[in-house]
């Protein structure tokens, strides 16, 4: 029998989804921008850039998209809810599927994961009420970090020297989460590895980028530091002997299948007295100019536009 199942080709019908309504939207904007531009290079004509609301069943339904090139970021986008939407729809789309993006979009659940494999964390408590603020964190030491638990791109987050300094970081998080991480400040390297996953003839090939290490201007990498230029230095490949270069990556991989993610991630370390503690897993990455895993892929050959492609084709994972 004749395989009739229609495969992604340069006439597919492609929307780029963008924009969103989480607080990272003007990021999730640039990305957009950029892989549409990319995916026209290319010759996939009928991509379209799509400015996601909450009107986006009916948009996906009256344009007949056969493929969605997901480049939201946050709530709603990387979280499983577009996600679900799309497996309704059917929809073939780029990334993460909708368990994987629900347990990396949540900080708790992602290290309840990563600690039964043994994945190296740094100390931590998840905090409701602000009554039971002190009693929580009487285990940690100063500083430390406060995030919440669902929530990308540093926002809300702030490090804190003590417990008056910490309530208010707790009341600024409260604003973008019921739930608030809590986490030990480690004085160490900071660095992000991206994994990606291609297909070669039947097999899915699944590997780690060159690490990115950086200095940055400002107290940590908030924000501000990692979408306004200049304000960031990005060291590529960082400066890890080999071994330690191949422990990261090896534990960027470990996670990534840890948390059942697929086609691609970037994996957020914090290395401290010779450990790479991993401090999250970002199923959908940024993709603007200043992004960290088009610089990745670049330094291992991968440019930008095949960066691109090589993402478009995890829909058909």
């Amino acid at each position: 029998m004749e395989d009739t199942v229609k495969r992604l080709n340069k006439e597919s019908k492609i929307a780029v989804l963008c924009g969103g309504m989480s607080a990272e939207r003007e990021v999730s904007l640039r990305s957009g921008k950029n892989v549409h531009k990319a995916l026209l290079e290319l010759g996939y004509c009928n991509s379209k850039l799509v400015d996601v609301d909450k009107n986006i069943a009916q948009v996906l339904n009256n344009e007949n998209f056969e493929y969605a090139f997901n480049v939201l970021h946050g709530r709603y986008g990387e979280d499983g809810c577009i996600q679900g939407l799309l497996e309704i729809a059917g929809i073939k789309y780029t990334g993460c599927k909708v368990k994987s993006s629900a347990i990396c979009m949540d900080k708790e659940t992602t290290k309840n994961i990563l600690a039964s494999h043994a994945i190296p964390l740094i100390s931590s408590v998840c905090v409701i009420d602000e009554n039971e603020l002190e009693q929580s964190v009487a285990g940690l030491d100063f500083p430390l970090m406060v995030k919440p638990v669902k929530e990308g791109s540093s926002i809300g987050m702030s490090r804190v020297e003590n417990l008056e300094q910490l309530k208010e970081a707790f009341r600024l998080a409260k604003k973008s989460d019921d739930k608030i991480l809590i986490e030990e400040y480690y004085q160490g390297k900071s660095a992000t590895v991206g994994v990606l996953q291609r297909k070669i003839g039947n097999k899915i090939e699944t590997f780690a980028t060159p690490i990115l290490g950086f200095e940055t201007k400002t107290q940590w990498y908030d924000y501000e530091a990692k979408y306004t230029k200049g304000l960031t230095k990005f060291i590529l490949p960082a400066d890890f002997d080999e071994n330690m270069t191949k422990e990261i990556q090896n534990i960027a991989i470990k996670a990534f299948d840890a948390c059942e993610c697929s086609g691609l991630s970037r994996v957020d370390f914090l290395v401290y007295n010779n450990t790479p503690y991993v401090l999250e897993i970002n199923t959908n990455p940024g993709m603007t100019d200043l992004s960290d895993l088009p610089a990745q892929a670049n330094h291992m050959g991968i440019d930008y536009n095949s960066l691109v492609e090589l993402i478009l084709k995890t829909a058909e994972f």
